[in-house]
């Protein structure tokens, strides 16, 4: 069957193939084929124009002849073939609606030679402490894990607090704007990833955690423990109200908690020391990637007779069709 497709080396095709698996562009009833030193991934539709910037390097939108799966798959052809999975610690999740998932688990296992545990997401994120139901496909039956990432570990149970691993180079790229001397206030910081990486960097370095989630507060103080980050004071509650407790304290305020931020912008503001940078994350559409966002920002501001520029606006991932995670970054004045 004639698909419309993306060609590109073999050499650069994981990469993009895991960026169409992501925007869940990737034909997955149809066999990926190559030709020499290229390869063709099969599309379920064309990309919009936003999602072809997500792409990474270079490659050709054609069209190929495809052929589809029949009978049962390889475990080769599912590890090829399976839709987006994380590696949490040595905890795989993949979604509740895949085909053939002890399958799919017996290949991740098999191929991922340190996932002790496959669960399956009962449900999308949700409620106030961001949380999500799962069940076990294969391996231990458990949710929680210590992860590795940049040099830090962090413990985790997976029903009780929020963490995903696609946001660790978004991480870094925050962690290379902080400087000795600074003062972070991370206002939703979960079991820490943002929080102690920072504070590893140097013991100069003040950082604030915040979170409403008592469990995730709990891993929080035990990953300052298990990381040696003394300059970390983690604090249970909601960031509205704890924000009055660091007036103009702060020059960098992460806001990760993409959704609901804004809610919480009036706090951000009042963080901010003059020339502090807010860091606001939010799930945009892409007909209105950061001009909503933005007026948001400008508009909290304004209330408390302060003043904005604009230093960044990044996507930094898909998120679902037509919808994506966006970054967008102020200087207080």
């Amino acid at each position: 069957m004639r698909k419309s497709c993306i060609r590109i080396l073999k050499k650069n095709g994981e990469p993009i193939r895991r960026a169409l698996l992501d925007m869940d562009l990737l034909d997955n009833a149809s066999r990926i084929c190559s030709e020499g030193d290229f390869l063709y991934l099969p599309l379920t539709a064309e990309p919009q124009d936003t999602e072809l910037k997500l792409l990474p390097g270079d490659f050709e939108l054609t069209e190929q002849d495809f052929e589809e799966h029949k009978g049962q798959l390889k475990l080769e052809d599912l590890m090829e073939e399976v839709p987006h999975f994380e590696v949490i610690g040595d905890i795989a999740l993949i979604e509740d609606d895949v085909a053939q998932p002890e399958m799919v688990a017996e290949a991740i296992m098999k191929v991922k030679g340190n996932v002790k545990t496959v669960l399956a997401a009962l449900g999308p994120v949700e409620g106030e402490f961001r949380t999500r139901r799962f069940r076990r496909i294969a391996g231990e039956e458990k949710t929680s894990t210590i992860h590795k990432e940049y040099g830090c570990r962090y413990y985790i149970d997976l029903e009780k607090a929020y963490f995903t691993p696609r946001l660790a180079t978004e991480r870094s790229r925050i962690l290379a704007q902080v400087r000795e001397g600074q003062t972070v206030v991370d206002m939703f910081a979960g079991v820490g990833p943002y929080s102690i990486m920072i504070a590893k960097k140097s013991n100069c370095i003040r950082v604030i955690a915040i979170d409403k989630n008592p469990d995730a507060v709990g891993f929080l103080r035990r990953n300052i423990e298990l990381n040696s980050a003394t300059n970390v004071e983690a604090i249970e509650g909601d960031a509205n109200l704890l924000a009055e407790r660091f007036p103009g304290l702060a020059d960098h305020v992460i806001m990760n908690l993409p959704h609901n931020a804004h809610e919480f912008l009036d706090a951000a503001i009042r963080l901010c020391a003059s020339g502090a940078v807010i860091h606001y994350y939010d799930i945009t559409s892409e007909n209105d990637l950061f001009g909503s966002s933005l007026k948001l920002i400008e508009g909290a501001a304004c209330k408390a007779n302060r003043e904005t520029e604009v230093i960044n606006t990044r996507v930094v991932r898909s998120y679902a069709p037509h919808q994506f995670n966006v970054c967008i970054e102020v200087k207080v004045i």
